[in-house]
């Protein structure tokens, strides 16, 4: 991994994610963790990591993901035992 995206990761499971987090970079560090991306409805994106699936939504009218975009990452990340780099990861229940 990365030290970009390993920064990234760190940011996006902190408790207090922060902004200006780019879809673009989000999508390299899914594909980084082995996730599989394949484009459904509009904006969203089915993305599967671990033997777990949800869909994801690219910000509209703008590259930049909202905080909202990022707790829902953060959790679908959380569902499929990623873990902060150094930590142990948990396996998905």
């Amino acid at each position: 991994m990365s030290h970009k995206q390993d920064a990234l990761l760190r940011s996006i499971l902190q408790d207090a994610a922060g902004s200006n987090i780019h879809w673009r970079e989000v999508e390299s560090l899914l594909n980084h963790l082995g996730a599989h991306l394949e484009p459904a409805n509009g904006a969203r994106f089915k993305v599967t990591l671990n033997a777990v699936t949800d869909f994801l939504h690219h910000p509209h009218r703008s590259s930049v993901c909202t905080r909202d975009h990022i707790k829902h990452l953060k959790s679908f990340l959380a569902q499929a035992g990623v873990a902060t780099p150094g930590e142990t990861p948990t396996n998905p229940a």
